[in-house]
């Protein structure tokens, strides 16, 4: 496996992190295989199987994407894609959101759609070995089957996701380790159709639907703002990434710097810096100067990539962090506070 992302080479960490991943991304979509098989032969009319069969099938898009991105990102710039293809990881991103919002939908519409018809789902028989079972045992051993190894994978992908800085994986992480909940949800299904309770399957597939649902849209709005170039986020997009104020110190501590700030545009795994620099009085930067100030602010992190340094008279408006919505920036305060700077 080549050790880069694209033109950018990966450090020993990550590059361990990344060989990791892809391990555990084959393994996941092996044990899927098996439970979907499992799951089909033993779901019968219950609409709680059905829908966590649907959900096993739909947990196979985020390991594909995640494998198919990191194809594609080793590809070098070209001049028909000068930042490379690391772009591929938001691709891959939105298209798991968007499969997981659209079959949540439906799969919450048919569940609430059921159990307003009051569906009374017959759970017979099976023969096993000559012995006659209740089918709804096969079934809990099924979903118990289901339960364990997604949170195992699950709990082991997440710290490579942040290693990596990869959504995709992080994605597909948070879906294992909330699996187990579909089969809580689903073995409560059964259990209930066995003692008389006609709503708890239709009710359990509310759940679990619920679950899809919830995660497709924490995705696709994840990975429109990033494809939109919102300001740079910690992979799980709840928080300020912190390489921006680490830039910005940096910036900072140039003795011929009045001010800085950065706007970070994440590319996918790594982060397009652009640097405006305000110079001091009498201060003209060479272009020497300038080189190593990128230099040393790509330096500060594996991820900071096409780096560049612009010498300005003041910052651009979006940059101060007096600026809340569209109206127009306040700068009798310029320079007050540095944090929160970055793009929007």
């Amino acid at each position: 496996m080549s050790a880069a992302f694209g033109a950018t080479q990966l450090p020993e960490e990550q590059e361990r992190a990344l060989r990791r991943a892809v391990r555990l991304a084959w393994g996941t979509l092996g044990f899927l295989a098996t439970a979907i098989v499992l799951m089909y032969v033993v779901m019968g009319s219950s609409q709680a199987m059905r829908t966590a069969w649907a959900e096993d099938l739909l947990s196979l898009i985020p390991p594909v994407a995640f494998l198919v991105a990191v194809r594609v990102t080793r590809r070098r710039p070209s001049p028909g894609h000068p930042y490379g293809y690391h772009r591929s990881v938001g691709v891959g991103h939105l298209v798991a959101g968007t499969a997981l919002l659209t079959m949540g939908l439906l799969l919450v519409w048919e569940s609430a759609s059921s159990l307003l018809a009051q569906e009374h789902p017959p759970v017979g028989v099976m023969v096993v070995l000559g012995h006659p079972v209740w089918s709804g045992w096969l079934m809990i051993a099924a979903l118990a089957y289901t339960a364990v190894p997604p949170v195992l994978l699950g709990r082991a992908k997440l710290p490579l996701a942040r290693t990596l800085h990869d959504r995709v994986l992080h994605a597909d992480a948070d879906m294992n380790r909330a699996d187990w909940m579909t089969a809580v949800a689903g073995i409560v299904g059964v259990l209930g159709i066995g003692v008389g309770l006609w709503w708890a399957d239709s009710a359990a597939a509310l759940v679990i639907s619920s679950s899809i649902l919830k995660d497709g849209v924490t995705n696709v709005r994840t990975a429109v703002r990033a494809l939109m170039d919102a300001r740079a986020t910690t992979v799980d997009g709840s928080d300020v990434h912190p390489l921006v104020g680490r830039v910005e110190e940096h910036l900072a501590a140039v003795p011929w710097v009045r001010e800085g700030g950065v706007r970070l545009r994440d590319e996918g795994h790594v982060f397009h810096a652009e640097c405006f620099v305000v110079p001091r009085d009498g201060t003209t930067p060479s272009l020497q100067a300038l080189a190593d100030l990128g230099g040393s602010v790509s330096a500060l992190d594996w991820k900071l990539r096409d780096v560049v340094v612009v010498p300005v008279p003041e910052l651009p408006g979006e940059l101060l962090p007096q600026v809340t919505g569209d109206g127009p920036p306040d700068r009798s305060r310029v320079g007050d506070d540095r944090a929160g700077h970055d793009a929007g």
